[in-house]
């Protein structure tokens, strides 16, 4: 069955879930517009993802999805929020989401994990999911090693269930690449970030719309937590310590951790685009105009 009947949406486009950005205004926004808006969990408490639940509920009456990312301290309440408050389709990634599948499943909720490797992507098949979001290192924020090109055919040979390209999407061009690599759907995140129902700062949507080709660069590597961010001072600062002779592994990781700590609040609470976390894919290049998520989703599929 075709992702869109499986899910009830007239568009196969996933609006990819931003921790701190992807709340009510842009979810509604994207399911009222044809595609699938996912509510990111990851920044949020149980009775503050319950609010947003239900402003997303009273703007739209279309399916929407809740994300929850797994190594969040708060996906245990998340995954019994879920239930108590009637979702239909869950999104998981950063971990398994083995231990909530089951009660999931007898309450009827469909489930799509996010996946950076073909053996996660049977893994999940394995214990129940319903669709696989395969998800390229192209991809702004965490991210795998594997490209989108290389990723998304070998996961759609290795499964059976429905499988959504992720990571490099921006426009027309980018959802016919993935159809033809055997994806049923897309996910964008960074086409989103300038979205008119986005919420974040004006800053942080200028530094999308006013990126180059070269403008992304992965931190973190060290950490064993890769992040894709734009450019700025901090990223500058991050090199350095990475490329420092005389310091331990293990003192340039403490020394990161310090400096980057509440970094991705800075960029979109504050407006902070210097010393900040700009998460971003390689596609901001491409990405020209502040627009609203319908006309963002038109000029994908029609």
């Amino acid at each position: 069955m075709r992702i869109e009947n499986i899910l009830g949406i007239k568009y196969p486009l996933f609006q990819g879930a931003m921790a701190w950005i992807s709340h009510s205004s842009l979810v509604s926004s994207v399911s009222n517009a044809g595609g699938l808006g996912i509510l990111g969990g990851g920044s949020l408490t149980k009775e503050a993802c319950r609010e947003e639940i239900r402003k997303i509920k009273a703007l739209t009456d279309k399916p929407f999805a809740l994300n929850i990312m797994l190594m969040s301290p708060h996906s245990d309440d998340l995954a019994e929020l879920a239930i108590e408050e009637d979702i239909k389709i869950i999104v998981t990634g950063a971990g398994n989401p083995s231990k909530y599948m089951k009660k999931w499943k007898e309450h009827g909720i469909i489930v799509i994990p996010v996946v950076a490797s073909v053996a996660l992507a049977k893994r999940m098949e394995r214990l129940g999911a319903d669709a696989i979001i395969a998800e390229g290192t192209e991809a702004g924020g965490h991210i795998g090693e594997l490209t989108t090109m290389v990723l998304v055919p070998q996961v759609v040979d290795a499964v059976s269930i429905p499988v959504i390209a992720a990571g490099g999407i921006a426009d027309k061009r980018g959802v016919k690449a993935a159809f033809a690599l055997g994806a049923q759907g897309v996910q964008l995140g960074t086409r989103f970030l300038v979205a008119k129902e986005c919420t974040i700062p004006q800053q942080y949507k200028d530094e999308i719309i006013s990126a180059k080709d070269t403008d992304s660069t992965v931190t973190g590597r060290i950490t064993g937590h890769p992040v894709r961010v734009l450019k700025n001072r901090m990223t500058r600062q991050i090199k350095e310590i990475e490329n420092a002779s005389g310091m331990s592994v293990e003192e340039k990781i403490a020394k990161i951790e310090e400096l980057t700590m509440g970094s991705f609040r800075k960029a979109v609470v504050d407006g902070d685009t210097t010393y900040s976390s700009l998460m971003s894919g390689q596609i901001a290049g491409l990405v020209k105009k502040e627009e609203t998520a319908e006309e963002i989703i038109k000029s994908l599929f029609e």
